[in-house]
């Protein structure tokens, strides 16, 4: 079955509804997501957005404190126009209605996250600020955006000429291809890797492995940030505990009651989540358990009543004042190469959100900063593709190559294990040769041919593909930077400052910059 659209969106998060919000004033729309429209990670998001909306705060304050947080691995240029662009587009919500959480006096209630120097994250329904600000989205999406759910993409599709045109999918109907002038990967992230996550099952870096197959560059896969406050019970992660928590007063304890973020910083427990996460591990390791204390917060189930009904449903008990809490893994800074108009190293492919790579985030990305991306890109994405227009005039494919038969994979739980224990919070070099040796190589990843295959065997194939890309570009860092732990390493060295891991077409190098430059005019310009 063939669907013909004028821009194809696969995924259904902030970034991808805030791009067809400004879409389809002038195009034709078809949004394919995975699963239901609201299992996604944006929609689950009980952090708040990071914007400058007071007169304390300066934008100035909000780059500086992304660019610490982030060890200064970044595309400088890029975080400027997040948190320029970005506190524009949200004061201009904030005119237009978005319901977020007030004071008394009307303005709205700012709260303080890890590693951010002044009171700006901007709240929703206290813990609910994805879930209300996706529902405010789809409430302004007209209905001749189509939105087809439970369609996993699983093949790029390239005409003659090397240009991105479709993609096919598989659900329950069977498979589909979409033909499109411009695609649009808004994935998210691929947490679900991991056996402790906040992610959603479904997060499995589909859309990297997607794009790394089909030849776009790739790069920062080191860099999983992992949440240091994931409710922890019997043994399992339960669900997300928001940093606004620590924000509003909770502390990181013991069984004893005893603070674990003791030192001269008055906010330790509000530190960079590498800091955090790393604390916490060390102490869990050790065989202590770890808590957030919450007796010194007012009302809690008031102002968390997301938290207050996870904790309900797994039995802890709110009144005791303490939350049992374990890191897990959260978000991922790398991605597809994307600059700050979406566009990929392949004409007409675009990766906007948690999917893209655009060096905004660094080596660990600063606390709600997450939302913020998905709507800044997503409408300067938008804004440039109007500008292009739809003027694709081959939509005659390529032939396929790929003819590999599937390499040995892990099950599914295998690898969730196995990603923990080697390519967890921290990392060691014997233990991650010891994982690559186990994992398919690149070039082999490349060549089979996925045709026949079931949902799941798909899933499990594209996580292999994202494991092995984060595999081995932790081996090749060899340095401790940001979310990258190396315990064999464990100092940040100048000679990897400013360097990029990148993969493209099958190969791994080492590069100066996330972009490749020439010099042919005047001025340097990125290559896309």
């Amino acid at each position: 079955m063939d669907v013909k659209t004028d821009v194809l969106i696969i995924g259904s998060g902030i970034a991808a509804l805030q791009a067809a919000l400004v879409l389809e004033k002038h195009f034709q729309i078809q949004i394919v997501t995975k699963s239901s429209i609201y299992m996604s990670s944006s929609y689950r998001a009980q952090g708040g957005i990071a914007a400058v909306t007071s007169e304390e705060d300066h934008i100035q304050h909000h780059i500086a404190d992304t660019l610490k947080a982030g060890e200064y691995h970044h595309e400088k240029r890029h975080v400027k126009t997040l948190i320029k662009n970005g506190t524009e587009i949200m004061q201009n919500y904030l005119k237009d209605g978005l319901p977020v959480d007030r004071q008394v006096d009307g303005k709205p209630a700012l709260g303080l996250e890890g590693a951010h120097s002044h009171h700006r994250i901007l709240h929703a329904g206290g813990d609910r600020t994805g879930q209300i600000f996706i529902d405010y989205l789809l409430h302004k999406l007209s209905p001749k955006t189509k939105i087809n759910c439970y369609e996993m993409a699983y093949e790029l599709l390239r005409n003659t000429d090397g240009d991105c045109v479709g993609v096919l999918t598989k659900g329950e109907k069977g498979t589909k291809r979409y033909l499109a002038h411009h695609v649009i990967l808004a994935t998210g992230g691929a947490g679900a890797l991991y056996s402790s996550t906040s992610n959603f099952p479904t997060n499995t870096g589909d859309g990297i492995a997607l794009a790394f197959r089909a030849g776009a560059a790739i790069s920062d896969m080191e860099f999983m940030q992992f949440h240091p406050s994931l409710l922890w019970c019997k043994n399992e992660a339960k669900g997300l505990v928001s940093e606004a928590v620590r924000g509003a007063g909770g502390i990181f304890v013991n069984a004893q009651h005893q603070p674990i973020m003791t030192g001269l910083h008055a906010q330790l427990d509000l530190a960079p989540r590498h800091i955090t996460a790393l604390a916490l591990f060390t102490k869990r390791a050790a065989g202590e358990e770890t808590f957030i204390d919450i007796t010194n917060i007012q009302d809690f189930e008031v102002k968390f009543p997301t938290i207050a009904q996870l904790c309900h449903v797994h039995r802890v008990h709110l009144q005791d004042g303490l939350i049992p809490v374990a890191p897990g893994s959260h978000f991922l800074m790398g991605g597809v190469i994307a600059d700050d108009k979406g566009r990929t190293t392949i004409p007409n492919l675009y990766a906007v959100g948690e999917v893209a790579c655009t060096g905004v985030h660094g080596a660990n990305r600063l606390a709600s900063n997450s939302l913020l991306e998905g709507i800044t890109f997503g409408q300067k994405m938008a804004q440039f593709i109007i500008q292009k227009g739809c003027h694709q005039k081959n939509f005659l494919l390529e032939k396929h190559q790929c003819a590999d038969k599937m390499p040995p994979l892990f099950s599914k739980p295998q690898l969730q294990q196995n990603m923990m224990r080697f390519l967890g919070i921290v990392r060691n070099m014997d233990d991650l040769q010891h994982f690559v040796k186990q994992l398919p190589s690149l070039q082999s990843l490349i060549q089979v041919n996925l045709k026949g295959l079931e949902l799941a065997e798909l899933e499990l194939f594209m996580m292999h593909v994202v494991a092995t890309l984060m595999a081995h570009a932790a081996i090749t860092r060899t340095e401790t930077r940001g979310a990258h732990i190396r315990t064999d390493k464990p100092e940040m060295e100048s000679h990897w400052a400013s360097r990029w891991i990148i993969f493209s077409q099958g190969q791994m190098k080492v590069r100066n910059s996330l972009y490749e430059y020439h010099q042919t005019r005047g001025n340097a310009q990125a290559i896309f």
